[in-house]
This record gives C-alpha cells, sequence and structure tokens, in this order.
C-alpha cells in the first residue's frame, strides 16, 4: 500500500496517545500495570501496516480539498485513526485466541507468549475500552461525539457479528464443505472485514468534515464492496502469495476456512474433484494441503481471480465515477488505487 505523507506525525501521535492512556484519571496504575499495558500496547497496536488508521488522515485532506490541514485537525484525524487501529488490535488478540493461531505480522501472537496466555483476553476488553477512552478525551465537546459513538459501536457489532458467521460456518462446514458458497463468503467477508476497515476510515473523516452519513450510503456501498474486493485478494495472498512478502504463513487450507477460493473451486469442481476437496480440505496435514492446491491448480482458481479482479475493479470504478460528490469521488478512487493488484 502506499505511503502516506502524514505516517511521521500519526506515529508520533500514537506516543501521545499511549501516554495518556497511561495516565487515565479514572484507574491508579500500580508500577506492573502500567508497564505491563505499555508493552501490550506496543506489541499490539502500532505493529500493522497501519493503512486503516492513515486511511483516516489522508480521507479527511482529500475533503479538505487543498487546504491546508490545521494542526489540530491533524492531531484528531489521527487519533481517530489510531482508534480504529485499536479497534483492529483488539479483534486481532482475540481472534488468535479462537483460531489457536500462531504468528500475526510476522511475530508470534500476544497470546503464545508464556507470560500473556488467557490475560490476552482481559487485554483485549482493555483495548476496546480505550477507543472510547481516546474519543472521550479529545471529541468529547465535539458536535459529532455522538454521531463517532454511534459509529464505533455499530461496526463494531458488525465485525463481532461477522465473526460469529465465520467461526459457526466453519464449525458446519467441518461436517459439511457443500454449505461453502460465495453468498456466504460475501456476507461474512462484508461484515467482518468490510465494514471496519473501509467504511470506518472513510465514514470518520466524513463526520469530522461535518457530513452527515446518512448522506453517504452509495459511498458506504462502494467501500463494502472495495472491502469484498479485498478480502477476495486476501484469500488469494493465502494460497498463493509469498510468506516472506505477506508477513504471515497461510493456514486458510488446515483451518477450513471459508475462502472465496474453496468456494469457487467447489463451483468448478465436477463429482471426482468434490470428492478430493472434501477428502483433503481443512486436514492440518501437508500431503492434503498439497494436493488442494493442486485441484486449485487444474481448476485454474488463479485465472478465476485474475478475471474476478478485473470484473470487480469495473464495476467498482463505475459506481466510483457516477458519485455525485467530486471530493468523495477523489476519497473513493485513492482507496481503490490503494488495494489494487497488491501483493501483501
Amino acid at each position: 500500500m502506499g505511503g502516506s505523507k502524514f505516517t511521521a506525525k500519526f506515529k508520533e501521535v500514537y506516543d501521545v496517545l499511549k501516554s495518556e492512556l497511561l495516565q487515565d484519571p479514572a484507574f491508579e496504575f500500580t508500577e506492573d500495570s502500567h508497564q505491563w499495558v505499555a508493552n501490550m500496547l506496543d506489541y499490539n497496536v502500532p505493529g500493522g501496516k497501519l493503512n486503516r488508521g492513515l486511511s483516516v488522515i489522508d480521507s479527511f485532506d482529500i475533503l479538505k480539498d487543498g487546504k491546508e490541514l490545521s494542526d489540530d485537525e491533524i492531531i484528531l484525524a489521527c487519533a481517530l485513526g489510531w482508534c480504529i487501529e485499536w479497534l483492529q488490535a483488539y479483534f486481532l488478540v482475540l481472534d488468535d485466541i479462537m483460531d489457536s493461531s500462531h504468528t500475526r505480522r510476522g511475530k508470534q501472537c500476544w497470546f503464545r507468549l508464556p507470560k500473556v496466555n488467557m490475560i490476552a483476553i482481559n487485554d483485549g476488553l482493555i483495548l476496546r475500552n480505550h477507543i472510547f477512552r481516546i474519543l472521550n478525551n479529545h471529541f468529547r465537546g465535539k458536535p459529532y461525539y455522538l454521531d463517532l459513538l454511534d459509529l464505533f459501536n455499530e461496526v463494531e457489532f458488525q465485525t463481532a457479528s461477522g465473526q460469529m458467521i465465520d467461526v459457526i460456518t466453519t464449525l458446519q462446514g467441518e461436517k459439511d464443505l457443500s454449505k461453502y458458497s460465495l453468498s456466504l463468503h460475501r456476507r461474512i467477508v462484508q461484515y467482518k472485514t468490510a465494514y471496519y476497515s473501509f467504511y470506518l476510515p472513510v465514514a470518520c473523516a466524513l463526520l469530522m468534515a461535518g457530513e452527515k452519513l446518512e448522506n453517504h450510503i452509495e459511498a458506504k456501498n462502494v467501500l463494502v464492496e472495495m472491502g469484498t474486493y479485498f478480502q477476495v485478494q486476501d484469500d488469494f495472498l493465502d494460497c498463493f502469495g509469498d510468506p516472506a512478502v505477506i508477513g504471515k504463513v497461510g493456514t486458510d487450507i488446515e483451518d477450513f476456512k471459508c475462502s472465496w477460493l474453496v468456494v469457487k473451486a467447489l463451483e468448478r469442481a465436477n463429482e471426482d474433484q468434490k470428492q478430493v476437496l472434501y477428502e483433503n480440505y481443512g486436514k492440518p496435514n501437508q500431503e492434503c494441503v498439497a494436493s488442494v492446491k493442486e485441484l486449485y491448480k487444474i481448476l485454474d482458481i488463479e485465472g478465476a481471480f485474475l478475471e474476478y479482479e478485473k470484473q470487480s475493479h469495473e464495476k467498482i470504478t463505475k459506481s466510483i465515477e457516477a458519485h455525485p460528490s467530486e471530493k468523495v469521488q477523489a476519497v473513493l478512487k485513492s482507496f481503490l488505487k490503494k488495494i489494487y493488484k497488491r501483493h501483501k
């Protein structure tokens, strides 16, 4: 993903927010708890690509239409961006426990550290609560404060519900792979990823720019569409990407994930090939994984993906160009440019 001219400033704001949270008057820290939270934050919050967080300030900058941002505006937009990164950290810490994952962002999952283990659940809760402490500290007096609270609450609900469909589907899928379909995949992705990764940053920028979210339903739909496309790319990279580049070793096949690839393979496979999938998908053994990947090659799932990528890009571009506001159009285009044909 492209860099942002605000990256350095954004990283500075992390240190400010962290020190505010560690001096929160609502809680009297002991030396140990202060140290714990400081380490927990540094381990989990700033380690990613920061795309979601930087998207807030980049989008706000575009919405301001060439007007220079004040220092105050920059700090506020960065604070909102970090709220999204905190939200992401909270989800990932708990997701990794649920999925029994081993690595995240190229290092061990937080809960895998011997001293952490199940304390990670409470750390997840603390990360969640930090979001609302940050919002309270910086936005309490703003006319859009309530809208921000509603937005974060709603998106968190959508994401947790998407995660629920994902985990219960995986349970059922293990008994019956035929439950997996493109419409189910789309639904999981929309709720679990698209709202918080794509709509939320732009919605934050729109609120800061004085806009009402109910006037931007079309933009929301386009962003959710982009989020869906992004996740299909993610599914593709999980299987065909280079672990050295993407920072994680894909395990969707072993984990019985309702991945776009398996859904597409089920769609294209004849009865014998379906049998191969049924017998090998979701097995933690490398021969089984290899058989599934072999079948993906035979069915040209890579070709299907490239075709999907092209169609999706055209459809999204058309939707963006139909958008009435030039500024919002520019925001949407900048998002598409960042994700189209990415490799990690």
